[in-house]
């Protein structure tokens, strides 16, 4: 999973502001392109506004209602994030019920290289004994599908799961719509639980 919580998109725009990062550069890679002192800084405004906005975090509808139905049949869930571990650990301490079973891997930005990638899902997918490799094949991902599902609301994350040889779902947000007729989108949903009658009927 990457969408736990309600998209804070407006925190990329203020990202790049703050960080004089242009608009058509990928904000960690142009951050990890910058010398050791300027990386420091630039990560430094990065996680106050992540913090910042960390407080008026809200979960996505329907998230415990997914979890608990994963918990019933014990299928497993891990978190593929571009945020930094104090958003997440955030999340999940304020958010989740203490009756979920835990997010197992959790891939934060510590993780190189981020999503778009697919390394972090197959690192996630190594990790359950999914496959034998972490590494990225060379093979076409439409020719190596895995049991694997990765839900977001974001192109990387449509990309990452995509060539990692996951299903995709896509949630629903504002400004996304382009992200429901891409290549790259299996599915779409409007909330998390509406994945729950889609996986009792069978998802392919």
């Amino acid at each position: 999973m990457s969408q736990e919580g309600e998209p804070q998109n407006y925190m990329f725009k203020t990202m790049r502001e703050a960080c004089s990062i242009p608009k058509e550069e990928d904000i960690l890679d142009y951050i990890h392109s910058l010398s050791d002192a300027e990386q420091k800084v630039a990560f430094g405004k990065i996680q106050a506004i992540e913090t910042e906005a960390m407080a008026k975090q809200i979960p996505q509808p329907g998230l415990v209602a997914l979890m608990e139905f994963l918990d019933q049949f014990d299928i497993k869930k891990g978190i593929c994030t571009r945020n930094f571990d104090a958003p997440v650990d955030h999340l999940l301490k304020t958010h989740i019920p203490h009756h979920i079973n835990p997010f197992h891997p959790i891939i934060t930005r510590d993780f190189r290289p981020p999503k778009p990638s697919p390394a972090g899902i197959l690192q996630i997918a190594h990790s359950w004994g999914v496959t034998t490799s972490s590494s990225v094949p060379s093979t076409p991902s439409d020719e190596r599908l895995l049991p694997l599902i990765m839900i977001g609301d974001s192109i990387d994350d449509m990309t990452a799961g995509y060539d990692a040889g996951a299903l995709t779902v896509l949630l629903r947000s504002e400004g996304k719509e382009g992200l429901e007729t891409h290549e790259k989108t299996d599915v779409v949903v409007d909330r998390l639980d509406d994945l729950v009658e889609m996986l009792e009927k069978g998802l392919n």
